[in-house]
């Protein structure tokens, strides 16, 4: 083992690992959390008419699936978007042991 090898901080690399993997299950855990809200909101639509005993709940109905669809596209958007951004950070994770070898 030479000596730039103990230079390097395994611990500092391993946190930085970590936290990227953190990161990408949050990135999964929001993405689930817009699915289950655009779900409620399809749930609220199909089942509007029935509760409520409403005749024309027509609008309602079709503004509560609008916002169901919305949130479902945003959501799976976001989830692309954020995960672009977090491939493209793991490249600096990967690259940190040739940055310290080459100082």
């Amino acid at each position: 083992m030479s000596a730039i090898e103990n230079k390097i901080n395994k611990d500092l690399i391993l946190r930085e690992k970590l936290a990227l993997q953190r990161t990408v299950l949050a990135n999964q855990t929001t993405l689930l959390t817009f699915l289950k809200t655009s779900l409620y909101f399809l749930v609220a639509g199909l089942s509007l008419r029935s509760l409520l005993k409403l005749e024309d709940s027509v609008v309602l109905e079709t503004l509560l699936f609008l916002v169901s669809v919305g949130t479902l596209v945003f959501g799976v958007w976001n989830y692309y978007k954020h995960k672009t951004l977090i491939h493209k950070s793991e490249v600096h994770i990967g690259n940190f042991k040739t940055e310290y070898l080459e100082k």
